[in-house]
């Protein structure tokens, strides 16, 4: 033996095994974004094909489906880069919900 120690991967780092054995998480949602200032529909078509519309307190609510994780990060970094406040991420529900 060659006196090697096998490291454990540190608890905060493993996958739950529910986490991982659910396909919940990788599900079509439905999602509401809320940003702060007026964004114009016509912005819909680069956020995926998100409905637009303006809110009474000047901010701007986006709504439309997300097919994964991977997709919902890619739209929060289309905000990011926009410079635009994130004020709220909300799943509304799985696309399979009625």
């Amino acid at each position: 033996m060659l006196g090697l120690k096998v490291r454990k991967t540190p608890h905060h780092l493993q996958r739950n095994a529910s986490m991982s054995n659910s396909r919940a998480s990788d599900e079509p949602c439905l999602y509401e974004i809320r940003v702060k200032g007026c964004l114009d529909p016509e912005w819909s078509a680069w956020f995926d094909g998100f409905t637009i519309s303006s809110c009474s307190d000047g901010g701007s609510l986006l709504v439309g489906p997300v097919s994964d994780q991977a997709a919902l990060h890619g739209l929060l970094a289309k905000i990011r880069d926009l410079g635009l406040t994130l004020l709220l991420v909300k799943r509304v529900q799985s696309e399979d919900s009625p």
